[in-house]
């Protein structure tokens, strides 16, 4: 019955906004955040590593541990929830797609430039300016599989080192890309959240921007979380079957 409800909802809807958590990723098997601490990287802490200091203490270090996960993220391929969410982008009108994930599934799947709340691991930058290099050495992929320490290349234009390009603990999210995810919130028909604790903050705000403007929030997730109270229908269940159920009856005859 919600998913009849949540298709005839999609199919309506002008502008829609996909808002994805690291959930989506998992089920093509991306392992979440705190669950990519396994072989050589067991005896570290995560949320130390992911930090401005740990690079600047340790950055082969931090830069070895970041490169092991971009060879992950290589070997894994977008699920049917991504490759629903590229359909639900070829058929409505305006929608914008925000993640909290530092992959490039959505990329892959053929979603168009989707916002990347918490930084990209494809799209590292000088440690010096802020800039994403445009030329960088690439690490060899068997290098990056064995884990251990890796030294970072150097920026191309300036000699600095370069970074991962994601989001570090006490950093700030990208202004201009908070600032559009917001906009799109409070502007949408439709926000899905999909795969999202609800729990990392600013980010968890974005649904509930769009509940506040008058959007229905269908909220796609496993298991309950915060977001319960704020969604208008909540679907229970992995995203790699639910989108492409909601897909299927609000398009029928499209294939996720």
């Amino acid at each position: 019955m919600e998913t009849r409800q949540a298709a005839g909802v999609l199919s309506e809807a002008r502008r829609v906004v996909v808002f994805t958590g690291a959930g989506m990723s998992a089920e093509s098997g991306v392992p979440t955040f705190r669950d990519a601490l396994t072989g050589l990287w067991a005896r570290f802490d995560a949320e130390r590593l992911a930090t401005p200091e740990a690079f600047h203490a340790d950055p082969d270090l931090v830069w070895g541990w970041y490169e092991w996960r971009r060879a992950r993220v290589r070997r894994a391929e977008p699920n049917p929830g991504h490759l629903a969410v590229a359909a639900i982008e070829a058929r409505v009108p305006a929608i914008t797609v925000v993640t909290q994930n530092v992959d490039d599934l959505h990329e892959r799947a053929g979603s168009q430039a989707p916002i990347h709340l918490h930084g990209s691991l494809f799209a590292p930058r000088c440690a010096g300016t802020g800039a994403h290099p445009a030329t960088f050495p690439d690490v060899e992929a068997a290098m990056a599989a064995e884990g251990g320490r890796i030294p970072p290349p150097r920026c191309a234009s300036c000699g600095a080192l370069v970074r991962p390009g994601v989001v570090w603990f006490g950093e700030t999210l990208p202004e201009a890309g908070l600032t559009a995810a917001v906009e799109a919130a409070a502007s949408c028909d439709v926000l899905l959240t999909v795969g999202t604790s609800g729990v990392v903050h600013p980010a968890a705000e974005i649904p509930r921007i769009a509940a506040g403007a008058g959007a229905t929030v269908i909220q796609i997730n496993p298991e309950p979380t915060p977001l319960d109270r704020v969604a208008t229908l909540n679907l229970r269940g992995p995203a790699a079957k639910v989108l492409p159920a909601v897909v299927a009856a609000a398009w029928p005859g499209v294939s996720a």
